[in-house]
């Protein structure tokens, strides 16, 4: 396992200071706040850490409030909504200085068997013939002329491998192209067996590029160019099928809308061999600077 994943485990290792109360630690993101996928993982965990272990989380949904400071650490209130014979619904409220920035209800289940369909997987290529960050970035050294903002992508990259399947945004900025993006991604080392722990990642990863196909609609090349600002707003997973996020995932995203300075993303998460293992949605500010 990589330092770097070990840092970011360590991130989302959450300490518990009463039943239901929780305390996280902060870091900034490639822009100078608190990564919304980091809230909303941490929140997850400390849900799920109120949850019998044989109750999987099925789906979360999920609303950015304010931006996170990265400088301070987050208190995440978990209220136990219901305790059912097969489910199970927590609320998880995350403060800091006084103030609600996000806010997640998650629910669990006991596993059962079920009717089986799934869309299948569209095709896309091996990702170990795929470029690295490391090897991405330098082909867009132009574009991406902030060192700091480089050195953060890779940071991020040194704990999740995220591989695109065509040009980022940044890498066409100009040019209009079709409201879809691909990318593969998986830890940079091995994750204990914890289905919930998987989940946890799985969420963190999800708030990286799902915004893309928006940027991608519009030749703009997004917060990391400063052709356009924006932030997450609310957020919502399915989670269908058991996963390791230790393994290649294919991230399937497009964008239906944007309107009214805010976009849509929606993507499907499958496994290596073709599983359907998650459904994501978000909805982003994104405006043009002024």
């Amino acid at each position: 396992m990589s330092e770097a994943l070990e840092s970011l485990l360590d991130l989302l290792d959450i300490e518990r200071i009463e039943e239901n109360i929780f305390r996280g630690q902060s870091r900034s993101a490639v822009v100078p706040r608190v990564f919304g996928g980091q809230v909303a993982a941490q929140a997850l965990v400390a849900a799920g850490r109120t949850v019998p272990e044989d109750r999987l989380a099925h789906s979360l949904h999920a609303y950015f409030l304010r931006i996170g400071d990265p400088g301070a650490p987050i208190v995440y209130s978990v209220d136990r909504i219901r305790d059912g014979r097969s489910f199970t619904t927590r609320r998880v409220v995350a403060v800091q200085h006084g103030q609600p920035i996000f806010h997640l209800s998650a629910s669990f289940q006991t596993y059962e068997e079920g009717m089986e369909h799934q869309a299948p997987m569209p095709p896309a290529p091996d990702p170990e013939t795929l470029p690295t960050a490391a090897e991405l970035l330098p082909r867009y050294a132009e574009v991406l002329s902030d060192p700091v903002v480089v050195e953060r992508i890779l940071e991020a990259r040194e704990s999740v491998d995220l591989r695109y399947v065509d040009a980022p945004p940044y890498g066409t900025v100009g040019e209009v192209r079709e409201p879809r993006s691909q990318v593969w991604f998986r830890t940079n080392g091995k994750l204990a067996d914890d289905p919930l722990l998987h989940v946890v990642l799985a969420t963190y990863v999800s708030d990286m590029t799902l915004l893309d196909s928006i940027l991608l609609a519009h030749g703009r090349g997004g917060w990391v160019t400063g052709d356009v600002v924006g932030a997450s707003l609310d957020h919502a997973m399915w989670f269908h099928r058991p996963f390791r996020a230790d393994e290649w995932l294919l991230y399937d995203q497009e964008s239906p809308s944007a309107s009214g300075g805010r976009g849509l993303g929606q993507a499907r998460i499958y496994t290596q061999d073709g599983k359907l293992a998650i459904s994501v949605i978000q909805e982003g500010v994104v405006r043009v600077p002024r």
